[in-house]
């Protein structure tokens, strides 16, 4: 059972903010885009011949951040379950954005899944599905912030760091975690190990 319903949260969040950070529950577009700049900083260092897919991708603002610093992917795909952001990120990015339940439809492949914020409101069994699904479907990895704190707000998803290192480690990935950015959140990276090349 989800925490919330997402879609009265989000659809009241557009009708007051509009396609802004606010409107997909952002404090601001400078938080907003401090948790995009520790995500991209988890990337190889050229985007150029790599596909993205942004799960939960609100208004493409992830991939408008990247195109304004010079760094487009060679291919990004934006998947979210909200029909009004799939619409504005299309027009936003003129990238392919999909209608997608992340944790109930099949995924498409891409060189490594993103995610920023869209899983602060899911529950324990929820977020576990969402990271399983985005690993899976990547090649490389699923890079992703999450809230920080113990579990106990009726409303927000929190978890503990090494609550999500020990995620990664039972799934077998190389984890790296980023702290300190901002009060109340972490960002993760889950790379899948290359193959020994002997």
């Amino acid at each position: 059972m989800p925490r919330v319903d997402n879609e009265a949260f989000y659809s009241s969040a557009l009708i007051a903010h509009g396609e802004t950070a606010e409107g997909v529950h952002w404090n601001s577009t400078e938080s907003q885009e401090v948790r995009f700049r520790v995500l991209r900083s988890l990337l190889p260092d050229d985007l150029s011949g790599l596909t993205l897919a942004d799960a939960g991708c609100g208004f493409g603002d992830l991939y408008c951040y990247l195109e304004r610093h010079g760094e487009r992917p060679e291919r990004y795909i934006g998947l979210d379950v909200m029909e009004p952001m799939v619409q504005a990120a299309r027009k936003r990015t003129g990238c392919e954005i999909r209608v997608c339940d992340i944790i109930g439809d099949r995924l498409p492949s891409a060189d490594y899944y993103l995610c920023s914020g869209a899983m602060n409101t899911l529950t324990r069994e929820e977020t576990e599905a969402f990271i399983r699904k985005c690993y899976e479907a990547s090649t490389h990895g699923f890079l992703f912030n999450l809230l920080k704190g113990w579990n106990t707000s009726p409303i927000y998803n929190l978890y503990l760091p090494r609550e999500i290192k020990r995620l990664g480690l039972d799934m077998e990935a190389e984890v790296e975690i980023r702290e300190g950015y901002l009060s109340g959140d972490f960002s993760v990276a889950f790379i899948k190990p290359r193959p020994d090349a002997s």
